[in-house]
């Protein structure tokens, strides 16, 4: 079966100094056709907004709005990966709905589903987020830090630190 090809009609992405960055920092996606709220299935998703977010900050870096032909459920496979391939880099996704064939690419793809009520505020969840990384932060997004951290030490050890 061929994959169908998903093309976003527009995709922006946000440039920044990655130096001024703190090394904790994770993408989050939002299915969110106003990009304030999350409105949106995964599979059927008119656009997404990335924010990274680290404890103590929150800056959008993608926004991207697919054609309407692209966001139709009609079970093509295909359009899931490419929203996925899409979404590479990012800890989680949240979106209103999302099915077990999205839920098994995206897991697959180290990226978690997560599913919300119509109509909750991005801002919410990203200040939920930032306190959460702060306390206690979910097993998820433990393990995505962890990732972050381990590079940062493989770094250290490449430019000969010692105890």
């Amino acid at each position: 079966m061929p994959i169908a090809k998903v093309k976003p009609m527009r995709h922006l992405k946000l440039v920044h100094s990655i130096e001024a960055a703190p090394a904790m920092r994770v993408k989050i996606a939002f299915a969110s056709a106003d990009r304030r709220t999350v409105d949106q299935h995964f599979g059927a998703a008119e656009a997404f907004v990335v924010y990274e977010l680290s404890a103590d900050y929150a800056h959008l870096v993608e926004a991207v709005q697919f054609h309407d032909a692209d966001t139709a459920m009609d079970g093509h496979e295909g359009k899931l990966a490419a929203k996925i391939a899409l979404l590479a880099n990012c800890a989680a996704v949240y979106c209103n709905a999302v099915g077990g064939s999205a839920i098994k690419q995206l897991l697959a793809a180290g990226i978690q589903p997560m599913k919300v009520p119509e109509g909750t505020p991005v801002d919410a969840l990203l200040c939920g987020l930032n306190q959460a990384m702060l306390d206690d932060p979910p097993a998820w997004l433990a393990r995505h830090l962890k990732v972050g951290d381990a590079g940062r030490f493989d770094a250290m050890d490449a430019e000969g630190w010692s105890e």
